[in-house]
């Protein structure tokens, strides 16, 4: 599958939250100034982002990876924290407190809370999510992206993301939650014993997910959480047959550097699904193309160098570069290196 990259036009990312959205920045960065050879400097990128762990919440429908995916690119984030609105203020959170009103543990911010009472607006109105997406990107990436960069919703249907935990309290010795209450009010600390993935295998792709993945000339999946982020965008029925049957390389980015990850939780999601915590072990999790998996490229870090012969043995292209996304330039290197990789699209039978 190796070759140079040339005649990219367009790319397909399958994104979570932070880390999709900061890789995002780095390969529309490289993109631009020329730096992931034989890609095109005016290469569309179609985001198909996780939206496996919205809820509802205080009345409102929240959509945290894409949001996070629409503040970072649109250059609304709050950096220090990776998700939510710079320059945010409090007042609603604090005055629903004083009132009592649960879950005090999840804070809207005044400026986020604005983007989830249009949605909840226009969902109610009957607007399905892809469409509301597109009109919240209007503000936040149009300027800039222009109809270069389109952000998608995996889905229109609800899905929610639930985890069995452990829990002494409980009478069954267990109880389950939604995400957001482990990730947030739990801290993640809580031994998971089984996720929970509602309403995903009756879902169905939201509208151009599908000839985002099969017409394209790169998917790239990033060093998302393989197991709450990437896991339901491939669990949305038609998805990994499409990833499967594409003339496009796909090619992936370790989340895991030297056994440990390096935002989030996914050592305790992937020891919770029995895969090993090494880079190795997720690029195999996710598989070969050629034995049945959506990968045809694998890329772990300089420190699992020594994985490159494990996974390259189980079919998969392989290439240890530095993975740590410190800045713009060292994130497009990334998406240079994943390029490289796997070269451009098949030919057609």
């Amino acid at each position: 599958m190796a070759g140079d990259g040339s005649g990219i036009n367009h790319i397909t990312v399958l994104s979570g939250g932070v880390g999709g959205a900061r890789f995002l920045q780095g390969l529309w960065h490289g993109i631009t100034t020329g730096q992931v050879p034989g890609v095109a400097e005016d290469a569309r990128v179609t985001v198909i982002a996780n939206n496996g762990d919205d809820w509802w919440v205080h009345g409102v429908k929240v959509c945290p990876d894409l949001d996070t995916v629409m503040y970072t690119l649109g250059n609304g984030i709050d950096h220090e924290r990776g998700w939510g609105r710079r320059e945010e203020t409090w007042h609603a959170k604090e005055e629903l407190a004083n009132y009592g009103v649960e879950p005090t543990w999840f804070g809207l911010g005044d400026r986020d809370l604005a983007t989830h009472l249009v949605r909840t607006q226009m969902l109610d109105a009957g607007y399905p999510l892809s469409q509301v997406t597109e009109a919240l990107c209007r503000r936040w990436l149009a300027p800039t992206y222009a109809d270069r960069l389109r952000l998608l919703p995996m889905t229109d249907d609800r899905v929610e993301t639930h985890l069995a935990i452990t829990d002494a309290d409980s009478p069954s010795g267990r109880r389950v939650v939604h995400f957001q209450e482990y990730w947030v009010k739990l801290r993640a600390e809580a031994e998971v014993e089984a996720l929970l993935f509602v309403g995903l295998d009756d879902s169905s792709p939201a509208p151009g997910v599908i000839d985002a993945i099969t017409d394209t000339d790169l998917v790239i999946v990033p060093p998302s959480n393989p197991i709450v982020s990437v896991g339901p965008i491939l669990g949305v029925p038609r998805v990994r047959e499409a990833l499967v049957a594409t003339r496009a390389p796909v090619v992936g980015l370790s989340p895991i550097v030297g056994g440990r990850h390096l935002r989030g939780m996914a050592e305790q999601l992937l020891k919770a699904s029995g895969v090993e915590v090494s880079a190795a072990a997720v690029g195999l999790h996710y598989g070969a193309r050629s034995d049945g998996g959506v990968l045809d490229g694998w890329l772990v870090d300089e420190v699992d160098a020594h994985d490159v012969r494990r996974v390259a043995e189980a079919g998969l292209a392989c290439r240890a570069v530095p993975l740590l996304m410190t800045d713009l330039d060292a994130t497009a290197a990334m998406a240079a290196a994943a390029v490289e990789l796997v070269g451009p699209a098949r030919p057609a039978a």
